[in-house]
């Protein structure tokens, strides 16, 4: 007769304890103390070792199964909860990185096919008829403006809610801009216009003055540094070397500041002088170099000063108001926002330039007035796309 070779469940849970090299099971086998069959079971599963199918204690062991489950849902759960959590965290930056991406290809699209569009420009003229759309009453110049705009996807609702620009610069306004019938729409395209173009010019006021308080943070400067600094005492017209001339001149102008008086200088985009000499900020010149106000009185002997490009119109303006004596206390004001570290807010800064124009404190008026009226003061905030990195622009 065969003898039964089984072992009893107690004895495979004791094999498994040596198997698994359970201390706990050792250190009670040293003292001689006798383990029920549960005690070894529940011993045998706090250290996750399963059990052999036979058991004595399943309600116990039904319970701590349970209660494993729920701490590791738990723990997934909580791991869920966080993996979710990045995804949003992160979601803005892959929104701003494939806007970034689009933009990038579209711009090249339009680089390198935007020569054969100029040369088609009369193409696609339709034959005048009774039920003319808004658009069939803008010339190509202007439809080109607005196609790009569109599919580039920049508009100021997204700007407004903390989408970067998209850096689009354009050389000259669309001639026929004031043919756009809708008020607002043509504001737009002008605001859509003229603000990467003050945000660029901006960009490398700031950039200047993080290397200029970079060198005043030195001990000793370079001889490349000291040419710098000379280099811009000569831009800010500064005498004597005045370093802290050269801070108070060395700033931004608020986007919102520019905007309203590019505007109001402009008539929106649509002034002679603007279309004729990229004169959006009305500034005067005796010299050769400018246009012939019409209304001009008979003892007045000045000009409008033109540009070769807006970007050109742009970097006068903002030199004009960081370097001419008539905007001191604007300059003063803009410093004390700084040293305060408040925000640097045109509705704040615009009562500092009645010297701007002979109608003195009702142009200041005027301003404020196109500031609130546009909600201007939301692009004070606004940026260029990706900034600082070798992201692909667009200028037409």
């Amino acid at each position: 007769m065969k003898k039964n070779t089984q072992i009893s469940y107690r004895d495979q849970l004791l094999e498994l304890g040596k198997l698994y090299k359970v201390e706990e099971l050792k250190l009670y086998a040293k003292t001689r103390k006798d383990l029920t069959v549960s005690q070894i079971e529940l011993i045998l599963l706090k250290n996750k070792i399963r059990l052999p199918e036979q058991s004595y204690n399943k309600k116990r062991i039904a319970e701590i199964k349970f209660k494993e489950q729920v701490v590791s849902n738990i723990l997934i759960t909580v791991c869920l909860i966080t993996f979710i959590g990045s995804l949003l965290s992160v979601r803005p930056f892959i929104k701003t990185m494939t806007s970034e991406i689009k933009f990038t290809h579209i711009a090249k699209e339009y680089k390198s096919n935007f020569k054969k569009s100029d040369e088609n420009k009369n193409f696609g003229k339709k034959k005048s008829n009774n039920n003319k759309s808004e658009d069939d009453y803008i010339s190509l110049d202007t439809r080109v403006t607005l196609n790009i705009f569109e599919n580039l996807k920049y508009d100021l609702k997204s700007i407004r809610l903390g989408q970067a620009v998209k850096p689009v610069y354009l050389s000259k306004l669309p001639k026929d801009l004031k043919k756009i019938k809708s008020t607002q729409k043509k504001k737009d395209t002008f605001i859509k216009i003229v603000m990467p173009l003050i945000l660029d010019e901006n960009s490398k006021i700031l950039e200047d003055r993080k290397k200029l308080f970079k060198i005043l943070g030195k001990q000793s400067n370079s001889r490349g540094e000291k040419v710098w600094l000379k280099r811009r005492f000569k831009d800010y017209n500064i005498e004597k070397e005045d370093i802290a001339e050269l801070k108070l001149r060395m700033d931004i102008i608020p986007a919102s500041l520019a905007i309203a008086q590019a505007a109001k200088e402009s008539g929106w985009g649509t002034s002679r002088f603007a279309l004729e000499g990229n004169a959006m900020f009305g500034q005067w010149t005796w010299g050769k170099d400018g246009i012939e106000p019409k209304d001009k009185k008979g003892n007045q002997d000045h000009k409008i000063l033109k540009f070769p490009m807006l970007r050109s119109s742009v970097k006068a303006y903002m030199t004009n108001l960081n370097t001419h004596r008539g905007y001191k206390e604007f300059r003063e004001a803009r410093a004390e926002l700084r040293r305060k570290n408040k925000k640097i807010s045109g509705l704040e800064l615009v009562n500092y330039l009645y010297n701007y124009a002979q109608t003195g404190l009702e142009y200041v008026k005027v301003l404020k007035k196109i500031i609130k009226q546009n909600e201007l003061t939301d692009f004070d905030n606004a940026i260029l796309m990706n900034k600082g990195r070798s992201t692909t622009s667009l200028t037409l």
